[in-house]
């Protein structure tokens, strides 16, 4: 192709090609980085959560406390809002997560009493 001509069809359409895919793989890799600090972040809550396990079965505390996740639920779905994430699946999200430190909270109670 000489200067100042525009490129024939099938090499406007190879550049594109190859623009994409370099964008794609520019998103993947974010996508990447993003998961891993999503994963790491989540380690940290449950390191956090762990503790409040145990520190609550030592004190005969319930593994729930409904107002709390309530009030929880209710915070992260005005952060949601706040960052045009979707209220209803930033809930299913963390409600996800209290299922699982409650499932945990009551096996360190469990735990607990078993040595007791």
């Amino acid at each position: 192709m000489s200067e100042g001509t525009a490129p024939a069809a099938g090499e406007a359409a190879s550049v594109a090609d190859q623009e994409a895919r370099e964008r794609l793989l520019y998103l993947r890799g974010s996508i990447d980085n993003l998961d891993a600090a999503l994963v790491h972040l989540l380690a940290e809550r449950f390191k956090c959560t762990q503790q409040v396990g145990e520190l609550k079965a030592r004190h005969s505390l319930p593994p729930a406390d409904p107002a709390r996740e309530a009030a929880q639920i209710a915070r992260l779905r005005r952060l949601a809002e706040d960052a045009r994430l979707d209220p209803a699946f930033a809930e299913k999200f963390l409600n996800f997560i209290i299922d699982e430190v409650v499932r945990h909270h009551r096996a360190i109670a469990d735990r607990t009493q078993g040595q007791a």
